[in-house]
């Protein structure tokens, strides 16, 4: 067996049941989830019917580039978001299972083994950087993320010695789990810091479409990239899913899109890995990315529910909206994660999930550790009832 499978982590959902093993939920309550990151709304019913419409595509093997018609769509969907310059459908986009596989799939692809090389990303963190970096035979760099900065990474911390092994970056905005953006000078920060050494950046956007602000939507990376004059998209892919901008993550749909000459390589890599998108998920694909008024939609529910939550939770937690994203990160009284998740659940049948599963301890520091992570992903209804219990929970 591949060694690397031994340095994996538990899962922090596995950690999750481990954690509430022989707790019962208590039965005064009907069980909400607030652990999950996944998406509870109903499905367009235009993405719907472009799956059901297209059926016949299930009797033929799909390309692992996809169509010419959905890599044309993916290319005028970032064009219109991010306001860039003509973008090569050809070339510079590439149609993927979701932004999960591919995030995990491309560490293995660009990652020289060579030497000691490192992949950087954030803490806390979304679990895949760190697994796609192990099994790619790197080793994982942490930059810590605290409330005293906003939650943004301190990229200057970073030795320079650790940057001269960096193979791959990860950087993730809207974060998870903090929700934190990053601004066009921490892109400024990262581009130089890859043109001195030499990493690729992955961007995971999956979370940019849910936002607070009609007016002033997240920048993306390469919207930044453009703006500072760098619309080659040098060592940059951004990656970006319909999971949940379109509330559809059993489609296992999304894209990659930037340096031509990497997503070249990718395209090898995908090639012989056997990902390629069926023609039926295709089509629903093209009929998501072209609308932006089911996504507007989407976005009003996030918004009413952290309107109606946040001000519940905030008196009991210290907690508060976040730049973009669907979760609150709020730290718990008295700092113990693990034991406030576990004590809601056997009182009051909320499940959130411990920040410090979501994060590595370093310098016998875990930046995750007293946080909790809350996902406003069930109704208006449910959220509410949720927080409520939260709330009854801390005050008694």
């Amino acid at each position: 067996m591949n060694p690397f499978l031994n340095k994996l982590q538990p899962y922090p959902f596995e950690r999750l049941r481990g954690l509430l093993a022989g707790v019962a939920g208590s039965t005064a309550y009907p069980a909400l989830s607030l652990s999950i990151g996944e998406p509870k709304h109903p499905t367009p019913a235009l993405i719907r019917d472009a799956l059901a419409g297209n059926l016949d595509g299930l009797s033929t093997y799909p390309a692992t580039a996809g169509t010419p018609a959905l890599r044309e769509a993916i290319a005028a969907w970032l064009q219109r978001r991010y306001g860039l310059r003509p973008i090569d459908p050809v070339t510079e986009v590439l149609p993927v299972n979701g932004s999960r596989e591919a995030l995990f799939a491309f560490a293995q692809a660009v990652i020289d083994p060579a030497g000691t090389p490192r992949v950087v990303c954030p803490n806390p963190f979304y679990q895949i950087y760190e697994g796609a970096a192990l099994l790619a035979g790197a080793a994982p760099y942490f930059v810590e993320q605290w409330p005293q900065t906003q939650f943004r990474c301190d990229w200057t911390s970073v030795p320079d010695a650790v940057w001269a092994d960096t193979r791959l970056l990860y950087a993730c905005s809207p974060g998870n789990p903090t929700g934190a953006v990053l601004s066009l000078d921490d892109w400024r920060l990262l581009f130089e810091l890859s043109d001195r050494h030499g990493f690729t950046i992955a961007a995971d956007e999956c979370y940019s479409e849910i936002h607070f602000d009609e007016s002033a939507p997240p920048m993306g990376a390469l919207q930044a990239a453009q703006a500072l004059g760098r619309d080659d998209w040098r060592r940059l892919v951004v990656f970006s899913s319909l999971s949940k901008r379109s509330n559809a993550p059993g489609l296992r749909s999304g894209f990659v899109a930037g340096d031509a000459t990497i997503l070249k390589r990718f395209l090898l890599y995908r090639t012989y890995h056997g990902s390629a998108m069926s023609l039926p998920v295709q089509a629903a694909s093209i009929a998501a990315w072209g609308d932006e008024a089911h996504v507007v939609a989407n976005r009003d529910m996030y918004r009413r529910k952290f309107d109606a939550v946040t001000p519940v939770l905030a008196g009991v937690l210290e907690t508060s909206r976040p730049d973009a994203g669907f979760y609150l990160w709020a730290r718990v009284p008295g700092g113990d994660d693990e034991t406030f998740c576990r004590d809601l659940f056997a009182q009051y049948n909320v499940l959130v999930l411990p920040g410090s599963f979501l994060a590595r301890e370093q310098d016998g520091r875990n930046p995750g550790r007293g946080f909790v992570r809350i996902a406003l992903v069930d109704t208006l209804a449910s959220c509410v009832d949720a927080a409520q219990r939260i709330e009854r929970f801390l005050s008694s």
